[in-house]
């Protein structure tokens, strides 16, 4: 018989991430991580960091990094908003933006962290399916609603959608604050970043994980009106003043003033995507036309859990998700040209 306190705990189902194996020699294509190292002056950054430092707090405000972000965005520092990580930023946005009784909104497919967070928070919700085609519809959120967020582009689709499909998102929705996921937008993807200056009610948030490739860091950051990042920054330190610790602020901004790393960084993956895509029709899969540092891709007749089975046993890792609709997709990140050298060859012969 179980005790009467147990009764007091959280009972919720938790986001899942992709699988991390303890095997060497693996190409782990399943987790949107960069095969690419980081900025070197971002290494430079955390060699030469004075580990006598860490000794003391770090920068409650991470101000020297905000400056960064806020420069480079063309912001004023009050318009960012830091944390551990853009999951940690929008877990903080839940909690200080979406306060209605009202349900938030957001696509049927989509990142699976948002209905944990919902449920975590208390937080009403209400999905929007996405088309045959994974589009996302901006019609459908005309409806009074509690919040809006949604990922551009799209995961695990990969889909995006450009700057008109979000103001008409933001003409529907004068009464909500709207949260724009940009995660991946750095991959092909139209940023409304400068859409902040126009809807005070608009939130933009980015992570250092994907494009910077400093995953292990846990930078992330949000974009907004001085209302909206003050409410955060307000929730913030009401449970932790210190999300960003002094490495990741030293790193971060060294990251982010090495802008040509970035883009050849980016270009790299984005060459990659566009051959592996083609190398991947040509085999008979239907794959959507990506602007992340993924693909999303099926085939008729084949069973993408089988083939994700299949590459574990060649120690390449993909991610599978069994969720209606999708199924029978398999999501890839793009690792360098000698890992999905590797891929695709392992595909042939399993298409074989």
């Amino acid at each position: 018989m179980e005790r009467l306190w147990t009764e007091n705990l959280r009972d919720i189902e938790p986001y899942v991430p992709g699988e991390q194996s303890g095997e060497q020699d693996i190409i782990k294509l399943n987790a949107n991580e960069n095969p690419y190292p980081p900025s070197p002056k971002a290494q430079e950054a955390i060699r030469n960091f004075d580990t006598q430092a860490l000794r003391f707090y770090p920068n409650a405000n991470a101000t020297s990094l905000k400056q960064a972000i806020a420069d480079y965005y063309h912001v004023g520092i009050k318009n960012v908003f830091l944390g551990n990580g853009s999951d940690d930023v929008i877990a903080v946005a839940f909690q200080a933006l979406f306060n209605s009784d009202l349900p938030i909104v957001f696509p049927d497919l989509t990142y699976s962290f948002y209905p944990v967070w919902c449920a975590l928070f208390n937080i009403p919700y209400k999905n929007y399916p996405v088309g045959d085609d994974f589009r996302i519809n901006a019609e459908d959120y005309r409806e009074k609603n509690g919040g809006v967020i949604i990922p551009n582009p799209n995961a695990p689709t990969s889909l995006g959608e450009g700057r008109a499909f979000v103001e008409k998102l933001m003409d529907y929705n004068r009464d909500s604050v709207v949260i724009i996921d940009e995660a991946y937008v750095d991959f092909g993807g139209e940023s409304s970043v400068e859409l902040t200056k126009k809807y005070e009610n608009l939130l933009v948030t980015g992570t250092f994980s994907k494009s910077r490739s400093l995953a292990g860091l846990r930078i992330g950051f949000a974009i907004g009106s001085e209302k909206l990042i003050s409410v955060l920054e307000a929730v913030k330190n009401s449970y932790n003043s210190y999300t960003v610790d002094a490495v990741s602020i030293e790193a971060g901004r060294a990251s982010i003033l090495d802008d040509a790393y970035f883009k050849q960084t980016c270009n790299k993956i984005i060459r990659t995507r566009e051959r592996v895509t083609a190398q991947m029709r040509e085999l008979g899969f239907t794959v959507l036309d990506s602007q992340t540092n993924f693909i999303f891709a099926t085939r008729d007749g084949m069973s993408m859990k089988d083939m994700f089975e299949y590459l574990k046993t060649k120690k390449i890792y993909i991610r599978y998700f069994s969720v209606p609709r999708i199924d029978n997709y398999v999501r890839i990140t793009i690792g360098t040209d000698r890992e999905m050298d590797v891929f695709l060859e392992n595909v042939r012969e399993y298409v074989k």
